[in-house]
């Protein structure tokens, strides 16, 4: 299996879910167990992409697919720009919905680079805080997304005005 860009064998079960590959096999703690049910979002990862609940996903179901965990965001030493944004926003008391919380906003800002307040809110609706930090962490996910705008390549028309490239 492909996780954080590596190539991984794995001798288990098609019915393994895939947190617990993740957690025991390779040594990932990003995702948390958290509910075993998929309804807290502490096991979230992305899969191609996308964000799934890593504790409801069998291991049969990844195949080839790209996985990405907390710890695979990071890139050349340096942290993923939303990781970067939940650490200056002090998004943490406990910390433990972090990485669903984390996983989420770069998942929603690969859907959408430009989302706003509501977008933002939506796709960390189903993520559950017990610590009661939702004000820093919606603090955070807006610093992310003016990072990425900040990050996006743009053209500067000779009226002046910008134009960003999708």
């Amino acid at each position: 299996m492909n996780v954080n860009d590596a190539l991984w064998h794995v001798d288990a079960k098609p019915e393994t879910p895939l947190l617990y590959i993740l957690r025991n096999d390779l040594s990932l703690n990003g995702p948390k167990y958290g509910c075993g049910l998929g309804e807290c979002g502490a096991c979230a990862v992305l899969v191609d992409d996308r964000p799934v609940r890593s504790c409801t996903v069998p291991l049969g179901a990844i195949g080839t697919r790209r996985v990405t965990t907390l710890e695979g965001l990071a890139a050349g030493g340096h942290l993923h720009p939303v990781q970067r944004a939940f650490i200056e926003e002090a998004a943490a008391q406990c910390g433990y919905c972090l990485n669903g919380m984390i996983i989420a906003t770069v998942g929603l800002l690969k859907r959408n680079a430009d989302p706003d307040e509501s977008d933002i809110r939506e796709a960390l609706r189903h993520h559950l805080c017990r610590c009661g930090t939702h004000l820093e962490i919606l603090a955070a996910a807006r610093r992310a997304v003016a990072y990425a705008k900040a990050e996006q390549p743009h053209t500067t028309r000779t009226d002046g005005t910008t134009e960003v490239s999708p």
